[in-house]
């Protein structure tokens, strides 16, 4: 696991996109494709605007897959995570297949089938956030750190629940569901590469106890630290609370 500082959002998503286009053609280079995770919210807004704007990837030997979505909610609201990966990234480059997480079909079903496309396309990079709770995807705390399961239907919590309604994404905080698909925390960490951005002041204390804390389900982003290959890269306001020393651009 490596940290940098960024000196702002801007700079930290650029770097972060500017890392995962660099896997990216390394794998279209070396295997001739390329498996990504896209990740939806806040944190992404970034480093998905300077992905879509690198240079020299081979977009057509791309292959995407969903990290989580709301169970019930349609692709046309406002908050659907398939209709931010669709207008942030699909709908942006040419990539040779999107596979996207339909929640508003039975649930399980959905699982196992997105499961069974990402068991046969080992994953080069996945993009994630830490959630104001310390959430990885929608894992929640305390989250399950031994399921092999691809995919799992999860309920939120209600930290998790306040996050989305206080970035706006819902009229109310009674709108947002309760429960989501979202892929698993090991099946994240079979990713070659993690990239995570982590921006705000809100996620300050997420973010220390992920990366400076024990390795616990109650914190489930931290266990990243175990992961090699992991970079985060975070903007000053999400830093205020680390102890240790780290780069900073």
């Amino acid at each position: 696991m490596n940290l940098t500082i960024c000196r702002d959002a801007k700079e930290m998503g650029q770097r972060a996109g500017a890392a995962a286009a660099e896997i990216i053609r390394s794998a279209i280079h070396d295997r001739g494709r390329a498996n990504i995770i896209a990740a939806t919210g806040a944190s992404q807004f970034e480093i998905l605007a300077a992905l879509v704007a690198a240079d020299g990837i081979d977009w057509p030997q791309v292959s995407g897959f969903h990290l989580d979505e709301y169970i019930g909610l349609p692709m046309t609201h406002p908050a659907s995570f398939r209709r931010y990966l669709k207008e942030r990234l699909v709908d942006r480059v040419p990539i040779g297949a999107f596979h996207y997480i339909d929640a508003e079909t039975e649930p399980e079903g959905e699982c196992r089938r997105v499961g069974e496309l990402l068991a046969a396309a080992p994953i080069d990079v996945a993009l994630v956030g830490v959630g104001e709770n310390g959430h990885l995807a929608f894992n929640d705390p305390p989250a399950d750190f031994e399921t092999e399961t691809p995919y799992l239907v999860v309920e939120l919590d209600d930290v998790c629940r306040r996050q989305q309604y206080g970035e706006g994404w819902f009229p109310t905080f009674d709108d947002v569901p309760r429960r989501a698909v979202s892929m698993s925390i090991r099946q994240i960490m079979k990713s070659k590469n993690i990239i995570c951005t982590v921006p705000d002041r809100r996620k300050a204390e997420a973010l220390r106890a992920a990366v400076e804390g024990p390795v616990s389900p109650l914190v489930p982003a931290s266990i990243l630290q175990q992961h090699p290959q992991t970079l985060f890269f975070v903007d000053p306001p999400a830093a205020e609370l680390l102890t240790k020393k780290y780069p900073r651009t």
